[in-house]
This record gives structure tokens, C-alpha cells and sequence, in this order.
């Protein structure tokens, strides 16, 4: 396994001052994240698609300091029924091209999600029952069948053309795709080129076992993002996790995105990556640095320091 760190952190950064931090930091990759949600200014592929000498620009200063491209990033819902679900569609494809152009094997994105009916104008996260009500196996045939599985095999064409290898579906909340079992149910439709990024963070405060899910997911794991959740005693047991307040409310939250360490210690993340590597992959493990209980920097630095002592080399 190699590190990298997914750029958006150092967005305050000029693209070679992003550059220099991470080999500052001991980083062997980055993870461009750019278009989708991100505002992370460094990799913009609209912008590189249409100034190749930029783009080339780009390359050289990458290579000039022995870094390599882990990843294009495009966090996205692609599926949304309004027009940021169009913008993103755009920016999915622009970044799958700008992939291809340059030779990146992965794309690190998410399923998205659609409405739970035509005509319906705001995705619906559909994570109750089939039983009831009378219309829910119809909600569900309609966001996969009619809106996920057509979308994604367009992708999958779309990968062929251009050299794409791989689809890193990152198993985010809100979002069809959420844990292996939906992970599976799209890959079993549209093929293997869809896999997992693997995010050990969203599957604890969900109340899953990430160790279990990476045995789950052999031969699934397409990337794997290095990032931590502490549940916050006393505050889970009141209310549970389903947790709507803002991700700054740190104190308050009945979970938080931490450093990677601040959650779970260094022998269960030793565990995990050897678990990871077990199953088949040796990949890239990229920081994904979201912790508000402390310092950016403090953050990004015990984060690293945890996961260089951690990840199966």
C-alpha cells in the first residue's frame, strides 16, 4: 500500500504549494479532488481539458517532485433530478476524459441518488422498509432500475473508451450505493469495473464493522480512503446516530469525524489494513482529512503519522 491525501484540504494552497506540502508531509500520491462538491481549485478538469498546455504545466511539476496522481476525485450526485444533478453529470465525464487523457486508472466518486418517483424534484434516501408503504418496491425498482443501473453502464462505455480501469464508489451516506450489499447490487448489474473506495469512517457510525466489510468486499475494494469516527459518549445513547446537526457542531454531535487515531487506536487500524491487503488490495490509502475538533494541521499531521504506522507496506 502507498499514501496519498486528498487535495481538497489544501485548498487555501497555490497548486505548487499544495504540491510542496505533501512532500513535506511524506506523502507518495495525491488524490486530486476537483469538480462535483469540491471546490478544490488545483485540478480542475474542465479547465486542464481545455488548456493542454496548462495540463502539461501541471504534470511537470508533479513529476518534478517525484509525486504521482493516485486518483481523480469527483464526489458528486450525478443522479440528482435537478440541475446541480446535470452540473455534476458534466463534471463526472469531464473528469473520467481528463483521466483518460492522462493515463489515471481511477476515479474516485459516488453512486449519487435520484428521486423516489418521476417527476419528484429532490433525491430521496429510501432506508426504511419495503413493507410499508404499499409504494416502496417501486420507489426502489425506479431509483435502480430506471435511474442508477442505465446511468452507471453509460459510465462503464464511457470508462472502456477512454482507459478508465476502475469506479471507486465511496460508501457515503445519502446515496444509493452506501455498504457492500448496494455496492454489490450495482456491480452485479453493470460490471466489475465498479467497486468500492472503501471509507472505514462512514461504516462506523452506521454500526457496521469495516473488518467485516472489507472480508465482504474481496476483490471489490477499488481504493480506500484513510479517515476515522469517534462515537461521542453520552450523547449516541440519548439520541442515537442518525445525526443531522452541521459537522461543525462538534460538541454536540452524537458522532464526529476525527483524526485518523482518534477514534479507533492504532492496533484496530494496523488490523484493518492488513484485513484490507489480505483481500486483494495493495492500492493507494488516501487521507481524507475532515476532522473539526482540532487544527487542519494537527489533523492532517496525526493522521499521517497514524496511518504511516499502520498501512500494510
Amino acid at each position: 500500500m502507498k499514501l496519498s491525501i486528498c487535495t481538497d484540504v489544501m485548498g487555501n494552497l497555490s497548486f505548487t504549494e499544495m504540491l510542496d506540502k505533501c512532500v513535506e508531509l511524506g506523502v507518495e500520491g495525491i488524490e486530486m479532488t476537483g469538480g462535483g462538491w469540491s471546490n478544490g481549485p488545483h485540478f480542475r478538469a474542465d479547465r486542464l481539458l481545455a488548456d493542454k498546455g496548462a495540463l502539461k504545466a501541471a504534470l511537470k511539476e508533479i513529476e518534478a517532485r517525484g509525486l504521482e496522481i493516485a486518483a481523480l476525485n469527483c464526489s458528486a450526485n450525478p443522479l440528482d433530478p435537478g440541475p446541480m444533478g446535470e452540473r455534476h453529470r458534466k463534471e463526472m465525464e469531464q473528469t473520467i476524459r481528463l483521466a483518460g487523457e492522462i493515463g489515471v486508472k481511477t476515479i474516485v466518486t459516488m453512486s449519487g441518488l435520484p428521486a423516489a418517483a418521476p417527476g419528484d424534484t429532490v433525491p430521496n434516501w429510501l432506508v426504511y422498509t419495503k413493507s410499508w408503504p404499499d409504494e416502496m418496491p417501486e420507489r426502489d425498482r425506479y431509483q435502480w432500475e430506471d435511474c442508477a443501473i442505465p446511468y452507471w453502464e453509460g459510465l462503464v462505455k464511457l470508462a472502456d473508451e477512454v482507459g478508465v480501469e476502475r469506479y471507486a464508489l465511496e460508501n457515503f451516506s445519502a446515496m444509493l450505493v452506501w455498504n457492500p450489499e448496494t455496492l454489490f447490487r450495482l456491480r452485479d448489474a453493470v460490471g466489475p469495473k465498479v467497486g468500492m473506495n472503501l471509507d472505514p469512517s462512514h461504516l462506523m457510525w452506521m454500526g457496521a464493522d469495516p473488518i467485516a466489510s472489507a472480508r465482504a468486499l474481496k476483490g471489490a475494494i477499488h481504493h480506500c480512503h484513510g479517515k476515522d469516527t469517534r462515537i461521542e459518549r453520552g450523547l449516541a445513547d440519548v439520541n442515537g446516530l442518525l445525526e443531522l446537526k452541521e459537522v461543525t457542531d462538534v460538541a454536540n454531535r452524537a458522532w464526529n469525524y476525527v483524526a485518523v487515531g482518534a477514534g479507533r487506536d492504532l492496533q484496530w487500524w494496523k488490523e484493518f489494513f492488513s484485513v484490507v491487503r489480505m483481500c486483494g488490495y495493495s492500492g493507494w490509502v488516501s487521507l481524507e482529512m475532515e476532522d473539526f475538533t482540532m487544527s487542519t494541521e494537527a489533523g492532517i499531521r496525526s493522521s499521517i503519522d497514524a496511518l504511516q504506522a499502520t498501512i500494510s507496506r
